[in-house]
């Protein structure tokens, strides 16, 4: 089993994050976050029920970078 979670939030911590957006769908995925990686695999989905877990990594990601996104 590949630990997806733990993984994207240790891409996030290594700075390989380059954006992120919340989204109204992406494909099977209602809403969605998400997340734009510099290398593969590029995109990463978050469904809903981990949005929360992710907002405090994102906001330290974004007060670090100083970048816009679309975060609601």
């Amino acid at each position: 089993m590949y630990p997806y979670h733990n993984k994207i939030k240790q891409r996030i911590t290594n700075g390989e994050l380059i954006k992120f957006e919340f989204v109204e769908r992406y494909k099977d995925i209602s809403p969605a976050l998400l997340l734009y990686f510099k290398t593969e695999p590029y995109i990463r989905p978050i469904r809903e029920h981990r949005f929360e877990e992710y907002k405090p990594l994102l906001k330290a990601w974004n007060q670090n970078d100083a970048r816009d996104t679309s975060a609601p």
